[in-house]
């Protein structure tokens, strides 16, 4: 068994600020030993890695995106749109997804992320024509090959336009699919839902949004997630038009629909918690409900700030996500964090929100909201070895005196090395497991396809 030290960085962002100077050491896939400045390791290795001049941080960890959208980006007719007008316009174009396009957009969104650094991701798909009702078992050879973890979600858009929901009737699965789509969430937990602390793929089950799905499907998605013991994940809170739906198809706010439905709980993790009031902050904060804060997204659809101290005090907790990339436009997560940084100082001052607190939440924060915070998104003994390599030797951090704190306020965006689960799969900003030349020309002549279809 190969035990690797990885020795003289020139910082760690490690838990608790430990210092970790000496670099770390690690064994069997999981950080075993972390050294101290000047120290050799107590634990006998065989290899080393000189990580002189290089920042490690923890993996980073998205926890909401929307992998196909990698195919409309940046879409002319809906570049100026808020959200409503903007799903609307683009429903029609997604549903003509198929397996072949879905692939490729998947393996562009993971191959992005993992070059910002990301080792752990979470998609949200809720788009199942007819033509891809193997959406999920799709995104599991994608990320297989590239040996990144996946938090993969069922997700399901039921109350079409004919029912008063927004999406156009023919992109939905209507009420008599409703089994079909219980026994799909259900199939692809036993298949594909591993529970071991190295697991590297998780199966969460995720409608929608309050505007797209039945309070039927709420109801028996929660039901069967507490059966299963698997998360639950939707969108809420995004919009004033959809606080405005709420009431109108409801008759309740957006939280209180939450509760309706048996979502208000631990179990849950909301992408994007951006118009709540004081009373519902406390009820999520209770609750201990996660929210995924989606700062590039929010600000090209002009969504509106997630309260996102407000939040943290209640008892709620915060991940980052990079949303999908037809809002996002982009699947960089260390870039999500500078964002996240720079927003929130707009709502709560730069003395609270810290370059370390914005890099917390996009590791510590994002593990805890998708229920992995025993195992990742620290630096810290027991815990699996994903982590991410900056190089501080480009121009744009010539003279920085806090290397942490320079990764997001120099913008640092994109990775040197990663590593996942102790095995590297980039090295030198190159994906090893995948030709991505190849693939970007492929997605290309995809994304064309789908707008010309």
């Amino acid at each position: 068994m190969t035990t690797l030290w990885i020795k003289n960085p020139l910082a760690v962002f490690t838990a608790n600020d430990l210092d970790a100077r000496g670099g770390l050491v690690i064994r069997d896939g999981k950080i075993i030993e972390l050294v101290a400045l000047g120290q050799t390791p107590a634990s006998p290795y065989d290899q080393f890695f000189d990580a002189q001049n290089l920042v490690i941080t923890p993996g980073l960890i998205n926890s909401h995106h929307h992998f196909y959208q990698t195919l409309t980006r940046a879409w002319a007719p809906v570049v100026n749109a808020p959200l409503f007008p903007w799903l609307k316009t683009l429903y029609p174009v997604w549903a003509k997804l198929n397996t072949e396009q879905h692939y490729l957009a998947t393996q562009i969104a993971l191959s992005e992320l993992l070059l910002s650094g990301c080792t752990f991701a979470a998609d949200h798909h809720y788009l199942f024509p007819q033509q891809l009702s193997d959406a999920i078992d799709v995104q599991v050879e994608a990320s297989e090959q590239l040996g990144i973890r996946v938090m993969l979600t069922r997700g399901s858009m039921s109350l079409g336009e004919d029912s008063g929901g927004l999406p156009p009737q023919h992109t939905v699965q209507d009420m008599q699919d409703m089994d079909t789509i219980l026994l799909d969430s259900e199939r692809l937990v036993q298949k594909y839902h591993q529970r071991s602390a190295d697991a590297m793929v998780n199966i969460a089950l995720a409608p929608c949004s309050p505007f797209s799905v039945t309070q039927e499907i709420m109801r028996e998605s929660a039901a069967l997630a507490e059966k299963l013991d698997v998360r639950l994940h939707t969108h809420l809170a995004e919009t004033l038009d959809e606080e405005e739906f709420c009431l109108f198809k409801f008759g309740m706010r957006t939280v209180d629909y939450l509760e309706s439905v048996g979502w208000l709980n631990s179990r849950t993790w909301l992408a994007h918690g951006i118009h709540f009031d004081a009373d519902e902050i406390q009820r999520l904060g209770r609750a201990q409900v996660g929210i995924c804060h989606c700062p590039h997204s929010n600000m090209r659809l002009a969504s509106g700030i997630c309260p996102t101290m407000d939040l943290l005090e209640a008892g709620a907790v915060i991940g980052l996500g990079v949303d999908g990339s037809a809002s996002g436009d982009a699947s960089n997560l260390i870039l999500e964090a500078r964002q996240a940084m720079y927003l929130q100082r707009l709502k709560y001052g730069a003395e609270v929100i810290t370059p370390e607190r914005a890099l917390t939440w996009a590791t510590q924060g994002s593990a805890q909201v998708l229920g992995r915070e025993k195992h990742l998104g620290q630096i810290a003994a027991d815990f699996q070895a994903d982590l991410a390599f900056y190089s501080l030797d480009d121009v744009r951090f010539s003279g920085i005196h806090d290397p942490i704190a320079g990764l997001l306020l120099c913008g640092a965006d994109r990775a040197e090395h990663v590593m996942v689960n102790g095995q590297w799969v980039v090295k030198d900003r190159e994906i090893l497991n995948l030709d991505l030349e190849e693939i970007q020309a492929a997605h290309r002549q995809a994304a064309k396809a789908l707008l010309a279809a």
